[in-house]
């Protein structure tokens, strides 16, 4: 088994519109994005959701809903993103600019998947009716998937 390091993904959702970042730069630069990053060492997995999210867009929350898991393989890459995803309504603060993200409100028949990773319009409809889910994706370089899983799950 390829070793993997836990990420976090923050989407802020509201009835009618999403809270995504435009990445400023490393890793995905120039895609929108939910919020989030790499867990740091004795931090629990939500408390690094809500740090990354806070750190990026300015925003705190209280409570997060674990509504994913997906394992990304980046094909030449030695580990595998175990990314754990979540969606809150409920935030304080107002979003602003971050040296890492540009956040913008999307209407939720806007959401920009053009610009965004090329696995979000598989799972990101689940996400948007509350359907919890897992998957896994496999790409060569950051546009091309080889290979993919996604089910719903009762429990994540």
């Amino acid at each position: 088994m390829r070793p993997s390091r836990l990420y976090t993904l923050v989407l802020v959702m509201q009835p009618s519109r999403v809270l995504l970042g435009m990445k400023k730069r490393g890793f995905g630069a120039g895609r929108w994005n939910g919020f989030g990053g790499k867990v740091e060492e004795g931090e629990t997995i939500e408390d690094g959701a809500k740090r990354e999210l806070q750190e990026e867009s300015g925003l705190t929350v209280d409570t997060l809903h674990k509504m994913g898991h997906i394992v990304f393989e980046f094909v030449g890459e030695p580990e595998l993103m175990d990314v754990h995803i979540f969606c809150t309504d409920s935030v304080c603060g107002t979003p602003r600019e971050s040296e890492e993200m540009r956040p913008q409100w999307f209407h939720l028949d806007q959401i920009p998947f053009s610009d965004m990773w090329p696995d979000d319009c598989y799972w990101f409809p689940l996400l948007l009716q509350k359907r919890k889910f897992q998957g896994y994706f496999k790409f060569q370089g950051h546009d091309t998937i080889l290979d993919y899983t996604l089910h719903e799950v009762d429990f994540v």
